[in-house]
């Protein structure tokens, strides 16, 4: 009885492993879709992807800040409003550059009296003189005196006209016309020259740039007057155009400054961030596939192929220049390869597959 049990249960494996089928003819043995596009040989040109931020152009930007302690006594624009070039931004009143104005105009007018006289008795003491009534040590007096006052004029002047620039600074106008981008202060505030914030700042919205933060390693890819463009959103690109790189790069720092400025009119505030692309160099007669067919796992890159016994084919791939739509493949795949664009994630080597363009 217990051998008839014991050949029952051999049996029963036995089929049991008859059934099963193998892991691997699983995973293969059913046809997977996929969507293929033809490796074609052509010009690619590298992209420089940078952070970016909109800001005045040099000359653009304008702060107002006290000469010294002050107080404000008239601002009569406000955050947002127009300004034509020569209005009114602020006046300043500061009480001891208004009494040194008046003290050295006192002293220019006391020296020019100085002066007349001077001239006047050095007339008469050379007249005596040359009539042999004077003495020549009066006429030498005269003349030193008459010296004397002009240099202490002049003195007076040059004092004068620095009190008197410097009380000019009590009245700023704008420079440029534009609009009034900050304002920090009010009418009759107490302001210091050293403050944090400008009491004022106008900028010129007619005349804006991109400066974007270009990594160290791409900055000598690109060139003055290279087109780029301004990722604000899916659906708006402004166009850019590169005017400047640095001339010294900081090794200290990961990235470098680089302006564009707009090729059109822009409503961008100054502030704005957005994403900057900027045209670099270009590969010519080289194989170029869609960026699609190339998948990175780990530190391998590979493309699979759509060979002509209906498998899916891996191919490692070596990688050049990439843009957004495709990439150079320097080795690996050859122009007129058909490389799988969809349906290639988790698709073992050796795959059957339908295909499609």
């Amino acid at each position: 009885m217990s051998a008839r049990i014991a050949m029952l249960l051999v049996l029963a494996i036995a089929t049991e492993g008859c059934n099963r089928v193998a892991p691997e003819e699983v995973a293969t043995q059913g046809v997977v879709p996929v969507v293929i596009a033809t490796a074609q040989t052509g010009t690619i040109r590298g992209v420089v992807t940078a952070s970016g931020v909109v800001a005045p152009a040099p000359g653009a930007d304008f702060t107002v800040t006290p000469p010294e302690a002050a107080r404000i006594a008239e601002m009569p624009k406000a955050e947002g409003d127009r300004v034509r070039r020569g209005e009114l931004l602020v006046r300043f009143e500061i009480p001891s550059l208004t009494a040194g104005v008046a003290s050295r105009h006192a002293a220019v007018e006391g020296a020019q009296a100085r002066v007349a006289a001077a001239t006047a008795a050095q007339a008469r003491a050379r007249d005596l003189f040359e009539r042999g009534i004077g003495a020549r040590k009066e006429m030498e007096d005269a003349d030193r005196e008459l010296a004397e006052a002009r240099a202490m004029l002049a003195e007076a002047q040059a004092s004068g006209g620095a009190a008197a620039t410097l009380a000019g600074r009590t009245v700023v106008r704008a420079p440029f016309a534009g609009v009034v981008a900050r304002r920090t202060k009010n009418p009759g505030d107490l302001v210091e020259p050293g403050a944090a914030e400008p009491v004022l700042r106008l900028i010129d919205p007619a005349r804006l740039e991109v400066v974007a933060s270009v990594p160290l390693a791409d900055v000598l890819r690109v060139e003055i007057g290279a087109p780029g463009r301004a990722i604000v959103a899916p659906d708006a690109a402004p166009r850019l155009r590169v005017l400047s790189r640095p001339a010294i790069l900081q090794p200290d720092t990961s990235t470098a400054p680089v302006r564009l400025a707009f090729t059109g009119p822009s409503r961008l505030p100054v502030g704005t961030p957005l994403r900057v692309e900027i045209e670099a160099e270009a590969h010519e007669n080289v194989v170029i596939v869609p960026i699609a067919a190339v998948v990175h796992e780990g530190e391998e890159t590979f493309a699979m192929t759509a060979g002509s016994d209906g498998k899916a084919h891996r191919q490692a791939v070596t990688t050049g220049l990439a843009n957004g739509e495709h990439v150079e493949i320097s080795s690996g795949v050859k122009a007129g390869d058909s490389v799988i664009v969809r349906g290639q994630n988790g698709l073992p080597d050796g795959a059957a597959i339908t295909v499609s363009r």
